[in-house]
C-alpha cells in the first residue's frame, strides 16, 4: 500500500479486508463526508434510531464475526456509545468504534465548537479508559500506521479500540509510504509455557474427576474446536459458566450443562465442585459467573488459564495465554478415568399448555425451551431474560448472545440487528424485560428498514423484576405499553399479547410462520413472579443491598 491511498478509503479497505461487512452508527456533521465513503464502499451501513442501539448491534456482530464497527459524530454522538463500549470492553468483544471530529483548521479558528465537552482531546480521553487502543488521525505521517495499530490490537485482545477522524483529514493521503502489517500472534515465554503444562499435566495425572468449565474466551478466541479436541482425546467432561453458554454444543455427548454455582443444575454443581481438577479456560470469575459467589472451587484444584496468564493452585505464570496452553496441553498423552455418574442436560419435554392457566415465568421458558429449534439464534437481556434462558437448550455452537457480567438493560433488540447480519441463516429470539424494551425497543424500526425478522418476547411485569426482592418500591415500576401494538405504529409486523399458555403456544406457533417481517409476543406476568434461578440470585444480592436508615 503507497502514499496514494487517502485515510479515510485507507481505513474502509482495512475493514473490508478483515472480513466486515455490516457498519452501524448514526450520522452527524463531523462524520458525514465519511458516511458517505462508507455509502460508496462495499460495505452496508445500517443506521439504527440512537447510538446506544448502534453499539450494541456493533458488539453483538463482534462477538459472531470477529469484528464489529459502530460510526459516530463528536461528542453527542461518541459519548453516547460510551456504555457500549465499556461493555464489550468488560466482556472481551471487538468493537472498533470510529468518531467523526473537527477539522485541525477548525480547532485553532473555533475554540467554541458545537457538541464540545471540555478540551477538543476530552472524549478521546475518555475511550482511552475503554479501549485496548487508540488513535487520533491527525497526523498523515502516522494516520496509516496508526490505524492498523489500533486493528491488531483490537484482533489480538478481543477489546474495542477507538479511532478520531478529523473531518478534514478525510480524503488527506499518508505522505510516507505504508504496507500493511503482517499481524503475528504473540508467544509466550516457552520456558514458562513448558512448566505451566507440566505442572497441569501433573493434575490431570493424579485425577479422578476431572472437569473442563469453558468460558467465553474460548469462543471469542476461536479456540472451540482444540478445547473439544483435549476433551474427547482425554476423556474430560465438559461444563459452560453463563457467559460461555454454547461456546460449545450443547448436543456433545461430554457436555454437562451451565455451571453457576447455586443458579446453576444442582447436579452440575455437586459433580463440577467435587472435581479434582477443573481446567477453567477462559472463564471470568465473575460474580455472575459464580452464582453470586454461591460457587465453592477449590484454588488447589484449580487451573484457570484465560488470554493473559495461567493460575495452578497458588502458582501464576504470566504472559502465558490461552490459546498457546491449549495447544500445548493437547499433545498430552494422558488419559483421564472414563467419567462416570455424568450429569446430561435434562431431557427437553414436549410443552403442554393448560387451558386458560395464566402464564408465569417458569412456565414461559419451558414453552420456549420445546420450541426452539437448530435455526434459532437466542439474544437475551438482561434480568429474568438472561436467568431463564440460562436454562434453555441450544443445539450449535455461538447460539445464545448475552451480557452477562457487565449487565447492560436494552442490548437486547438491538442485539438482534447485528446478530441477524451477522447469522443470516439463524432467526433471532429475542428475551427482553419490559424495562429494558423501553430503553431500546424502538430499534425494531431499524429491523423493519433492513428487512429483518427477529422474534421478540417481551416479559411483561411492569418494572424491575431484578431489584423488588432485593428493595421494593414505586422507583422498581414502570408504565404498562401496549407492546403488541407497536406494528401498527412500525407499519410492519404481528403482535401478540398472552396472557394464558394457551395464548402462549399459539402466538410462538404463529411467530415462526410468519418470516417476513418481526414478531412481538408481549408476555403478561405477575410482578412478584420471578425464576427459580432469579430467586437464588436476589437472595444473594439482598445481603448486600441495604436500605438507608430512617432519619429523625
Amino acid at each position: 500500500m503507497t502514499n496514494a491511498t487517502p485515510i479515510g478509503r485507507y481505513l474502509i479497505d482495512r475493514l473490508v479486508a478483515r472480513g466486515v461487512r455490516h457498519v452501524f452508527g448514526v450520522p452527524g456533521d463531523y462524520v458525514l463526508g465519511f458516511f458517505k465513503e462508507l455509502e460508496d464502499s462495499p460495505l452496508t451501513v445500517v443506521t439504527t434510531c440512537d447510538e446506544q442501539g448502534a453499539g450494541f448491534a456493533a458488539d453483538a456482530y463482534a462477538r459472531l464475526t470477529g469484528l464489529g464497527v459502530v460510526v459516530v459524530t463528536y461528542g453527542v454522538g461518541g459519548l453516547k456509545v460510551v456504555n457500549t463500549t465499556a461493555e464489550a470492553f468488560a466482556e472481551k468483544s471487538p468493537v472498533l468504534v470510529i468518531s467523526g471530529a473537527p477539522g485541525r483548521a477548525e480547532e485553532l479558528k473555533n475554540p467554541m465548537l458545537h457538541h464540545k465537552v471540555d478540551q477538543f482531546d476530552t472524549q478521546r480521553r475518555v475511550f482511552e479508559h475503554l479501549t485496548a487502543a487508540s488513535a487520533d488521525l491527525n497526523d498523515p505521517d502516522t494516520a496509516l500506521h496508526e490505524i492498523d495499530r489500533v486493528l491488531d490490537t483490537i484482533d489480538r485482545r478481543k477489546q474495542p479500540g477507538y479511532l478520531e477522524l478529523p473531518r478534514d483529514m478525510l480524503t488527506v493521503r499518508g505522505r510516507r509510504t505504508h504496507t500493511p502489517p503482517v499481524a503475528l500472534p504473540p508467544s509466550a515465554d516457552p520456558a514458562a509455557l513448558q512448566e505451566a503444562v507440566a505442572e497441569a499435566e501433573a493434575l490431570l495425572s493424579a485425577a479422578r474427576q476431572p472437569v473442563i468449565l469453558v468460558g467465553e474466551e474460548v469462543h471469542r478466541f476461536g479456540l472451540v474446536e482444540p478445547v473439544l479436541q483435549l476433551a474427547e482425546r482425554c476423556r474430560i467432561p465438559l461444563a459452560v459458566s453463563i457467559m460461555g453458554k454454547s461456546a460449545v454444543p450443547e448436543t456433545h455427548p461430554l457436555y454437562m450443562g451451565v455451571y453457576a454455582g447455586a443458579l446453576g443444575d444442582p447436579a452440575v454443581q455437586i459433580y463440577v465442585e467435587a472435581s479434582d481438577c477443573l481446567l477453567l479456560l477462559g472463564v471470568f470469575l465473575t460474580d455472575v459467573n459464580l452464582g453470586v459467589y454461591t460457587a465453592h472451587l477449590d484454588p488447589r484444584r484449580c487451573v484457570h488459564v484465560t488470554s493473559e496468564r495461567v493460575a495452578i493452585a497458588h502458582h501464576t505464570y504470566p504472559g502465558v495465554g490461552l490459546a498457546e496452553f491449549v495447544t500445548a496441553l493437547n499433545t498430552t498423552e494422558r488419559v483421564c478415568p472414563a467419567p462416570s455418574d455424568l450429569p446430561h442436560p435434562r431431557t427437553v419435554s414436549p410443552f403442554v399448555p393448560v387451558g386458560d392457566r395464566p402464564i408465569s415465568v417458569e412456565r414461559l421458558f419451558e414453552c420456549l425451551d420445546d420450541w426452539i429449534d437448530c435455526d434459532t439464534m437466542i439474544v437475551a437481556d438482561v434480568g429474568d431474560a438472561l436467568f431463564g434462558s440460562a436454562t434453555l437448550t441450544t443445539c450449535r455452537g455461538g447460539q445464545f448472545l448475552s451480557p452477562a457480567y457487565y449487565t447492560s438493560l436494552g442490548f437486547g433488540v438491538p442485539g438482534s440487528i447485528g446478530a441477524q447480519l451477522a447469522r443470516p441463516t439463524l432467526r433471532p429470539l429475542v428475551l427482553v424485560g419490559d424495562g429494558a424494551f423501553q430503553m431500546t425497543g424502538m430499534e425494531l424500526s431499524t429491523v423493519v428498514r433492513y428487512g429483518l425478522n427477529p422474534i421478540v418476547v417481551v416479559l411483561d411485569n411492569g418494572g424491575y423484576a431484578t431489584e423488588r426482592p432485593m428493595i421494593d418500591g414505586p422507583f422498581n415500576d414502570i408504565l404498562r405499553w401496549r407492546y403488541e401494538r407497536l406494528p401498527d405504529v412500525l407499519g410492519q409486523g404481528r403482535g401478540f399479547r398472552v396472557e394464558t399458555e394457551a395464548q402462549l403456544a399459539d402466538a410462538l406457533a404463529e411467530a415462526r410462520a410468519h418470516t417476513e417481517s418481526f414478531c412481538l409476543i408481549s408476555v403478561s406476568l405477575d410482578p412478584t413472579d420471578i425464576s427459580p434461578a432469579l430467586r437464588r440470585l436476589t437472595a444473594g444480592l439482598r445481603r448486600n443491598v441495604k436500605a438507608p436508615s430512617a432519619r429523625g
